[in-house]
């Protein structure tokens, strides 16, 4: 998943149907990139549509999430998030690059 721009409401409420979409296929296991190197805000109406993503993802059995955040100000809360909505077995990874996360997803 890769946000950018000026995200508000309505683009996270398109994209937790694409997210439905995409993990309804996935096996158990699967890995999770969320890169927001290029997000300038997100408006915290975002924030049940984020709820949605992650019990979703937890649901369909996410193993991994690895997070590009260069900028911890643009962190938008989702460490938090992440100890309500994922199971204490997911492995939650935030780094600084693209590259960084790219070996992260490897191992």
């Amino acid at each position: 998943m890769k946000y950018g721009g000026r995200v508000e409401a309505g683009e996270m409420r398109r994209h937790l149907g694409e997210v439905r979409a995409a993990v309804g296929s996935m096996p158990p296991g699967f890995r999770m990139l969320v890169d927001l190197t290029n997000l300038e805000s997100m408006t915290t109406t975002c924030a049940p549509y984020i709820d949605q993503v992650m019990d979703l993802c937890n649901e369909k059995g996410v193993t991994k999430v690895v997070r590009v955040v260069p900028d911890s100000k643009k962190d938008i809360g989702l460490g938090i998030m992440s100890h309500f909505h994922y199971n204490r077995d997911v492995h939650i990874i935030t780094c600084e690059t693209a590259d960084e996360a790219t070996r992260a997803l490897g191992g």
